[in-house]
């Protein structure tokens, strides 16, 4: 029995991809030194699943920003805005590809950068091809080739590793140019012929296997497009040369009548996410997979704690026979946890021993090959799997008093109806209230005054008034720029996450457990272990302190329960709905206490409500009941002149606008810039009658939008949103921009605000 990952986090166990990127971004390297790094990475990479023992190690996945746009580039579907950048005649044809490269991700001149989303049901962002009937795919590049030579030339035989061709077509969305109900799903065949030429290279270089990953299957959209999925792999796998193919599917499960048709399709492997229960039946019903290879997922890729060693063993047991070879492997990618928990020496050692990561998981993969196979190296480990199996849940991870007095809150989770609210306080605001999402660029005093305390070479009085020169700093710039509700900028706050987590009780944080986000943008996601509560007041000091600077009112942020959870690795030994509504209880004080500070706007921030709806509309209600109640038990318990506020951000919102609707927050603000206000439409549609928000300009790009830019898209939501309703705000928060971009931004902003104000004054 072999063993494999689906994919390694690329990013280097010291952060090294994220400093040569924004160093070459800066124009401190050139793209040779840029190419240098992210080589040794690839090499180190493979070299560490090589000495884990891992069997069948994968290529390709390397990235220096995103694997989807990878995908995109090696096939030429770049949209035409972006057909010259880096064609000067004094750049070399590498200075030019990556420049063409960072600016689909990341904006360049007048050309706005793609629109980037969620990867499935993960806080992993990627960047949406945009197509249309004109694009010509075509095989434009060599990157799966030259990174399986480059292991090759260490003695390492790789699998590349591609998004598969339904799922690179189903995620991609149509471009401004395409008729209306014109869909990228059209190139299918086109797109197939180029994957097929990959392959007659692939295959000539001497590749075995290639793996193309098809997580699309797991969703509605995919169960509905497997007539598509035989044509494909019917075409790509009747080639009479060509490398072994493997179609991965994770993150749920595909149904028994995707599963008949991987048995009879031309392909050799088939990889499935036993991390969920219901694919074993479905594997039984349709009597296995004939003689092809089973990669069975049986490693979680996506969450931290250990694996059930002895249960594991029970289910790889039960797939011998259902396939011509079962191969050992995690349920995904392993770039969705952080790199090695070796690192984490502070860590409670009653919490330590239960946690696996991507270095840990190598070698639960390899324990559990081993054990599979009958070698007897291996039963020292399995017997202490065993005993770590048979431990009872901690009692330090329980607090009773939570769970009563979660019971004993019963239906008090209700605010007076919208529309009998007092909005008094909205009242004193202008005409299209502008406003930002939250934070303000973090710069590097403030990091270096955080890291010193942190430290212990500055104290705490030391830290505080550090803290609220900044304070100061952010309200009087705000102010003249000229913005009507203020935020005190978040200063103090390393992760609109992490710094929550590092204040509530059953929440645990890692010093170096950096997962990538998008880009060059990592996060360290806290562990979510135990019952959750919160000793003390969180925020009120620096939230009544930046009011008591300025006249104008002044957000409290928190961060809501729903992404609390979504952005943590969560506990596996309890329904999420109710450690959502532990958390939202300790919100609960919180918001409470910022009320009697005299707060009276209060945001909410939900910015991954819709990254955690499940995959499969069936399960959509009762996720969306208990996500939607923890929010209203966070926020209920205040009055109904109290200004509710939430936030969310890059996701498809048209599908939840109800549930948005039933968070009863009185003003929500959205991501909508990149997808050119389309969620406009959808509010209008519904009939959502709340204040609403829609990003006027991108801030994940550095360009900074112009005056008329930001009107258009004003008018734009003004289409679909009347005027009385409408709040004007960025996409999102602005921390990870630099003062440099955001000033001139929110000055345009507010400009453009002041324009169409005047325009709907004079009507």
């Amino acid at each position: 029995m072999t063993t494999t990952v689906l994919g390694y986090p690329r990013i280097g166990s010291d952060r090294e991809l994220k400093r040569a990127c924004e160093s070459y971004w800066k124009g401190d390297i050139p793209a040779a030194e840029l190419d240098s790094v992210t080589s040794w990475l690839r090499r180190t990479t493979w070299q560490t699943l090589r000495e884990a023992g891992i069997d069948a190690i994968p290529s390709n996945t390397f990235s220096n920003y995103d694997h989807v746009l990878d995908t995109a580039v090696l096939f030429d579907l770049v949209p035409a805005r972006f057909a010259t950048i880096g064609a000067a005649a004094d750049t070399d044809d590498r200075e030019a590809e990556l420049r063409r490269y960072f600016a689909m991700a990341r904006g360049a001149d007048a050309a706005p950068p793609l629109e980037m989303t969620k990867w499935f049901d993960t806080n992993y962002h990627y960047l949406v091809p945009e197509l249309t009937p004109h694009t010509r795919p075509r095989l434009a590049g060599r990157k799966p080739l030259s990174e399986y030579v480059q292991a090759k030339g260490l003695g390492i035989e790789t699998r590349p590793v591609l998004v598969g061709p339904l799922t690179l077509l189903m995620l991609a969305k149509p471009g401004a140019e395409a008729p209306e109900g014109w869909q990228p799903l059209e190139l299918l065949d086109d797109l197939v012929a180029c994957y097929g030429e990959l392959l007659d290279q692939l295959a000539a270089a001497g590749v075995s296997w290639v793996q193309f990953d098809e997580p699309i299957l797991v969703t509605d959209a995919g169960q509905a497009a497997l007539q598509e999925l035989e044509r494909a792999y019917s075409r790509l796998g009747g080639a009479t040369q060509r490398p072994s193919i493997a179609v991965m599917t994770y993150f749920g499960t595909v149904g028994a009548q995707a599963l008949d048709i991987f048995k009879q399709m031309p392909i050799e492997g088939v990889g499935l996410d036993f991390t969920t229960p219901e694919t074993r039946s479905d594997l039984v019903r349709v009597s296995g997979l004939g003689g092809k290879t089973l990669f069975a997922g049986v490693v979680d890729g996506r969450n931290v704690w250990r694996a059930d060693i002895p249960a594991t063993l029970a289910t790889l047991s039960s797939l011998l026979g259902l396939a011509g070879e079962v191969v050992v492997s995690t349920s995904c990618s392993l770039l969705h946890v952080p790199i090695d928990l070796a690192r984490e020496t502070e860590l409670d050692p009653v919490l330590r021993e239960r946690l696996a990561f991507a270095r840990q998981k190598l070698d639960e993969v390899g324990l559990l090959g081993r054990a599979m196979a009958g070698d007897a190296t291996a039963e020292n480990e399995l017997e202490r799997a065993r005993a770590r199996a048979a431990q009872p849940t901690p009692k330090s991870f329980i607090d009773s008093r939570v769970r009563a007095r979660l019971e004993s809150l019963g239906g008090k989770d209700a605010r007076p109806d919208y529309a009998q609210r007092s909005k008094e306080e909205i009242a004193k605001l202008p005409l299209l209230p502008t406003t930002t999402i939250g934070s303000f660029p973090q710069t590097s005093k403030v990091r270096s005054a955080r890291a010193a305390h942190r430290a212990g070479r500055i104290d705490d009085q030391e830290y505080e008034r550090r803290m609220r020169a900044e304070i100061d700093r952010v309200i009087a710039l705000q102010e003249d720029i000229g913005l009507d509700v203020l935020v005190h900028g978040e200063p103090e706050r390393n992760d609109m996450v992490q710094y929550f987590a590092e204040r509530l009780d059953g929440y645990a944080t890692t010093k170096h457990g950096w997962v990538q986000s998008y880009g060059s943008r990592y996060v360290r996601p806290p562990i979510l272990y135990g019952d959750v509560s919160r000793p003390s007041p969180i925020t009120v000091g620096w939230s009544t302190y930046a009011q008591s600077r300025t006249d104008k009112p002044v957000k409290g942020m928190l961060t809501g329960p729903v992404t609390m959870l979504a952005w943590s690795f969560v506990r596996d030994d309890q329904p999420l709905g109710d450690t959502a509504r532990q958390v939202a209880l300790a919100l609960r004080d919180e918001v409470t206490d910022l009320e009697r500070a005299g707060i009276r706007h209060i945001q909410v921030d939900e910015a991954a409500l819709r990254e955690l709806l499940p995959l499969r509309e069936k399960e959509h209600s009762d996720y969306l009941e208990w996500a939607v109640g923890s929010f209203r038990i966070a926020t209920s318990g205040v009055a109904d002149s109290t200004v509710i506020h939430s936030h969310m951000c890059y996701s498809e919102f048209g599908r939840i606008v109800s549930a948005i609707d039933s968070l009863d927050a009185d003003v929500t603000s959205v991501e909508a810039a990149r997808s050119h206000m389309e969620l406009v439409d959808d509010l209008a549609a519904a009939g959502y009658r709340r204040g609403i928000g829609p990003g006027v300009y991108d801030i994940h790009s550095p360009r900074v939008p112009s005056v008329a830019e930001i009107e258009t898209s004003l008018r734009a939501a003004l289409n679909g949103v009347e005027a009385a309703r409408l709040w004007v705000n960025p996409d999102c928060g602005l921390k990870t921009r630099s003062y440099a971009d955001i000033e001139p931004a929110l000055r345009n902003m507010v400009e453009a605000t002041r324009r169409v104000r005047a325009e709907l004054g004079a009507r």
